[in-house]
């Protein structure tokens, strides 16, 4: 077959290398450039070497498809005869086809289908390097095929990036398998460097930056000034895509502006993907769909964003996000390489030099950040649950790979070893994610077989549905036929998994509207997804798996009471999710999609400020229905009072001055006598709640009760009858002084409790009193006839010698109705002023 093309490629000269180390090893690894044509020539090269099919796996449709294009142009023939590919839904091939180029998605299932793949001569594994969870699949699947089965099946890994030691190793098992690389490109490639004028934003979950934006539609403009050809923007999403469009419209006189994403429909794609067909030049703007496999013809120049869009997977909440990213210094190559597929061309990078040097590497593998409960159903399914010792280029995260498995236990696929159930067969074999498969599997009796495939193919191709978050909306659009190539699609879609149920009644199918039919389908495959609004008219949820979440504003589906949303994502550190996708329901529907998160218990606990004591139903984390409980439990009455105690503190005690100064009077005891004395910090007596508390609580029944404690007499009960004996001797409540009078003592400070008494009561004191058994001095606040601190000491016999003249002769004109003599020694104290003279 290679003789028939003329065409003569870079890695023309290298091919009777692959070859021969096919013949001698049967398995290589074929490495080369951007632009080299491995993906068109090597196929050809190997069917003439082998008796059957030669099978080349692709990771995306679009490529799978253009990349059959290509070669049946260059042989001169029709998609479908020599040359033909397979997608998921469609398929073009005929008895005549020697190279068939499929996904890589569709070589897994073929492998599960026969593993000896009967009738095939080679497999080649195109654009190994990108790592998608599929390609990992079919590399170890393959692997281990040919290892146990096929000796004699050729497997050739290709890849256009030098780091090859790995897939080499994995290859050839205990030898290392053959590299063959093939160094230089078709034509060169200049590179500027092109730096946004100021600062943008860094990448992450939010949106990128109008600025940088702003400066890629520029650049857009640039280089249609400065070159020649076809521009071809990589930028990383759709809605970036169309704003860059939007910056450029004033062009589109001159200029065609084609996008380029996952979104769109194959003959949009393939739009992109044909030469141009008038006078105007062609502005690709593409996603990095367009990164490898894909020539764009006429491209001349490359103008890359220099971001990446890759997914990331919250496994708590089971939501995922798409968040953006530099892209690796790896993927810039292979962007800037689609420039010199014809002639020489040249890329616009729009970051320094300086920057590129600080890029990563190569990309993250999908392995490392994806949502792995379909990949670990497939190795369920081919017999290895945990994939050891199957050539996979990486192991699976092990904390994502346990939610993953998981999830495939709660769905019935896998039992509790990990091994594959009957049930998971079923829903491996519907080609479809785990969770549409069950969805598929269990709507089918409940709303007939043709409705369940017609939801699961909506679901499955989330953008056959078209604009707005209405899914039911999108489903009635593709019905009508309102997009014909999208319905087209949709119902290739519908027809395959329609063949994978067995034939059934469709009896109930006329009991449930639109609505309710999707919502119970979402329901059956996201089960944690159902919602409930928070505040009626609202456009805030709480789904049942305890996130929030929220419409977007002017959504026709606000107020809607339950939602099963199909399609949400949460940005990281974001307060709630963003409903893309959902669909009206009502409670009875959702309580039958999520039937075992249905769940209704007694509930005695402390809520509010107050004990709780109800019987809840909950779908989830969704209150669903709440009854008040007459006779609850006394045990979890005293458990709902220690934890609102706990939970709010000692203040919901009544603190009154005489449980405060016993408490006080306790720690100073604790601090300065022997062991024994209880310790009566807040977390002590918290900690030891149920001993002093325990009649209160044991008698309580709701906040209130927790109010009328006598706190004094409950805290008395911390003390052994000794220390309760000696708690007066040691810490006295009051202490008599000179004058009589029986004075408090302050201990709010253990350390040094204080007396604050008139310095007349206390003439005649020779020295200040101590307690603690005579352990403490106290500290006497001296106070004037009108109450206020004249001096501060615990030294009372030196107060008398030296502050107290000082006293005198500042006070005795002031307060001379009071008593001020020279010896206060041998004063008779007094707490009495002289009476006024008439």
């Amino acid at each position: 077959m290679l003789s028939d093309v003329t065409l003569d490629l870079p890695v023309r000269p290298t091919l009777p290398a692959v070859l021969t180390a096919l013949d001698a090893a049967g398995a290589a690894v074929l490495v080369a450039p951007p632009g080299t044509g491995k993906t068109t020539l090597a196929p050809l090269a190997v069917a003439d070497r082998v008796d059957g099919r030669v099978v080349i796996a692709q990771p995306r449709r679009v490529a799978a498809r253009a990349a059959a294009r290509r070669m049946a142009d260059l042989l001169g023939e029709r998609v479908g005869d020599r040359v033909g590919y397979a997608v998921r839904g469609e398929r073009r091939v005929s008895p005549a086809t020697r190279i068939e180029v499929v996904t890589t998605g569709l070589l897994v299932r073929r492998l599960h289908h026969d593993p000896e793949l009967p009738g095939t001569g080679a497999v080649l594994l195109d654009e190994c390097h990108e790592r998608q969870l599929d390609a990992d699949l079919a590399l170890a699947f393959t692997v281990e095929a040919r290892a146990t089965l096929r000796p004699d099946l050729w497997l050739l890994a290709m890849s256009a990036t030098p780091d090859t030691d790995r897939f080499a190793a994995l290859l050839g098992g205990a030898t290392p398998a053959p590299v063959v690389r093939a160094e230089s490109a078709l034509h060169p490639v200049r590179r500027i460097w092109t730096p946004p004028p100021r600062p943008v934003a860094p990448p992450g979950a939010g949106p990128v930056d109008r600025a940088l934006l702003d400066h890629v539609a520029a650049t857009v403009r640039r280089a249609l000034r400065e070159q020649d050809g076809d521009v071809l923007v990589f930028l990383p999403g759709a809605g970036e895509i169309a704003a860059v469009a939007g910056r450029l419209a004033d062009l589109r006189d001159t200029v065609a502006l084609l996008p380029l994403h996952g979104r769109q429909r194959g003959s949009e794609q393939d739009a992109a993907l044909r030469p141009r067909t008038d006078d105007r030049r062609r502005v690709v703007l593409s996603t990095a769909l367009a990164e490898t496999s894909l020539t764009v013809p006429g491209v001349r120049t490359v103008v890359d964003a220099g971001l990446s869009r890759v997914p990331r997977i919250d496994l708590a909440r089971g939501l995922g996000a798409l968040v953006t990213v530099p892209v690796s210094r790896a993927a810039a190559t292979q962007r800037a390489g689609r420039a010199g597929r014809e002639a020489p061309g040249c890329v616009y990078r729009c970051w320094s030099e300086a920057t590129h040097e600080r890029l990563p590497a190569r990309p993250e593998p999908e392995i490392a950040t994806a949502d792995l409960t379909g990949f670990a159903l497939e190795l369920a399914a081919w017999g290895s649950p945990d994939g050891v010792g199957l050539a996979l280029p990486d192991a699976p995260p092990a904390a994502a790979m346990t939610v993953a498995r998981d999830t495939l236990e709660t769905l019935g696929a896998v039992d509790a070893t990990g091994r594959i159930t009957g049930r998971g067969r079923a829903i491996a074999s519907a080609g479809a994610h785990p969770r549409l498969a069950r969805a598929l599997l269990d709507a089918a009796d409940r709303v007939g077989s043709d409705r369940a495939a017609e939801v699961v193919a909506l679901l499955a191709e989330e953008s056959a549905a078209g604009p707005g978050d209405d899914l039911v909306a999108g489903w009635r659009r593709l019905r009508a036929g309102v997009d014909a190539g999208a319905t087209a699609r949709w119902r290739a879609e519908v027809r395959r998994l329609r063949a994978a149920l067995p034939d059934r009644a469709s009896a109930t199918s006329d009991r449930l509207t639109d609505d309710l039919t999707a919502g119970l389908v979402v329901g059956l495959a996201y089960p944690e997804r159902l919602a409930r609004v928070r505040r009626p008219g609202g456009s805030s949820y709480l789904m049942t798996g305890g996130t929030a979440a929220e419409l977007a504003a002017g959504s026709s589906l606000a107020g809607a009471d339950w939602l099963a949303v199909a399609v949400a994502d949460r940005r990281p550190g974001a307060p709630s999710a963003r409903i893309r996708r959902a669909t009206g329901l009502d409670e009875a529907t959702a309580r039958e999609a999520a039937g075992p998160l249905l769940s209704t218990r007694r509930e005695v606990g402390w809520s509010d400020g107050d004990v709780v004591a109800r019987e809840v139903t909950r779908l989830g984390a969704i209150e669903l229905v709440a009854r008040r409980l007459d006779r609850p439990d006394r045990a979890e009455i005293t458990a709902a009072l220690l934890t609102g105690l706990r939970q709010e503190g000692l203040g919901l005690l009544p603190w009154t001055p005489a449980a405060r100064g016993l408490r006080e009077r306790m720690a100073f005891c604790r601090l300065h006598l022997d062991d024994g004395w209880p310790d009566v910090d807040d977390e002590a007596l918290l900690d030891a709640a149920p001993t002093w508390l325990g009649p209160e609580l044991a008698a309580g029944r709701r906040r209130a009760d927790l109010n009328r404690v006598d706190v004094a007499s409950a805290l008395r009960r911390l003390l052994p009858w000794v220390q309760a004996a000696r708690l007066d001797e040691f810490a006295p409540e009051r202490i008599e002084v000179p004058s009589g009078s029986r004075i408090r003592v302050d201990y709010a400070d253990p350390a040094a409790p204080v007396l604050a008494v008139k310095l007349q009561e206390t003439f005649g004191w020779p020295a200040a009193p101590r307690i603690a058994g005579g352990r403490v001095p106290v500290l006497l606040h001296l106070l004037s006839p009108a109450g206020q601190p004249v001096a501060v000491t615990a030294d009372l016999a030196s107060f008398w010698r030296t502050g107290y003249p000082q006293v005198r002769a500042e006070l005795r004109g002031r307060y001379p109705r009071h008593p001020w003599p020279e010896d206060p020694d041998t004063a008779t104290p007094t707490r009495r002023a002289a009476p006024r003279r008439r």
